[in-house]
């Protein structure tokens, strides 16, 4: 599969991820908010709130990969693959919405004392059940994100996983509530809203690391398949950066230099051909020929 193909069909792979994601997350949050009403549970209120922010990350993303699909153009000439790192970015301003949602409900209770939530069967199978679907998308999504090295999906992931630590929040509120302790359906929405604040944290690293060209594969892993192509005498000065599944790499290989320019040529072609065979997220490569004298042996060895 050619560097092209490989993008067309890893994006394809994380749209449909996507819209799996968000019928189950709509599915959640329609249980938990409505049931929250129907009991009078901040908590449970704030739960489903978080999991329509849920599913508005979901939209964002699906958003965000149809940007990203675009070709380039004579504007953008690396193509708009960043736009799935943007998304993501979209997705950790929304956790940051959703614990301002569930802190300030939680305060507002604390501040009226309105503690008035009603415990019933219902309610444990209600969040148990929810707790379960978010577990399983998480992990279902997290694999897909690793396995297609897409920033949206891992963010989502996130995501989702931080309503999961809401759900336990609220479970353990009711708990606490059935026993005598009414104020820690509040108490308890504050300490998920700490929670979510730190998944938020962890979104902005990720998508910081590819805006600001953090490298992408170890450049030892490079060389080491470089300089097993017959031809090449040392590789050198190797960079990659972009998303996790859409890198550009350059690097500088030495040859020797009585080699023709069709013979470098030819070389270069099979360079670019093994990286992308190795490392089929690599989308683009740059490499530069240079003879193997004096001067370029002393600069290679000075880096």
């Amino acid at each position: 599969m050619n560097s092209g193909s490989y993008q067309t069909s890893r994006m394809a792979d994380v749209r449909r991820v996507l819209w799996i994601v968000l019928l189950l997350n709509l599915l959640v949050a329609l249980a938990k908010f409505f049931y929250g009403l129907a009991t009078n549970s901040h908590s449970m209120q704030a739960d489903g709130i978080h999991s329509v922010f849920d599913s508005m990350g979901n939209v964002v993303g699906l958003v965000g990969i149809t940007l990203a699909l675009r070709p380039a153009d004579e504007g953008h000439p690396y193509g708009h693959f960043k736009f799935e790192t943007y998304a993501s970015m979209v997705i950790g301003i929304l956790l940051i919405a959703a614990a301002f949602e569930v802190g300030s409900s939680a305060i507002g209770a604390l501040i009226s004392g309105d503690h008035n939530a009603s415990v019933t069967v219902v309610s444990y199978v209600v969040m148990v059940g929810t707790l379960c679907i978010n577990i399983g998308v998480t992990t279902y999504e997290r694999k897909a994100g690793k396995r297609l090295n897409s920033d949206i999906l891992l963010a989502d992931a996130s995501h989702t996983l931080s309503d999961a630590m809401v759900s336990i929040g609220v479970i353990v509120g009711l708990v606490l509530i059935q026993l005598g302790f009414a104020i820690a359906d509040s108490v308890m929405a504050l300490v998920v809203m700490v929670a979510i604040l730190y998944t938020a944290f962890d979104v902005f690293r990720s998508a910081f690391q590819t805006l600001s060209d953090k490298a992408r594969i170890p450049e030892e892993e490079v060389r080491k398949v470089v300089e097993g192509i017959a031809g090449v005498r040392n590789a050198h000065r190797i960079r990659t950066r972009g998303t996790q599944g859409d890198v550009y790499a350059d690097l500088h290989v030495l040859v020797d230099p009585g080699m023709t320019v069709a013979a470098s040529h030819e070389l270069a072609d099979r360079i670019e051909s093994e990286i992308v065979h190795k490392f089929p997220q690599v989308k683009d490569i740059l490499v530069h020929i240079e003879p193997d004298d004096a001067y370029h042996r002393a600069e290679s060895h000075s880096e």
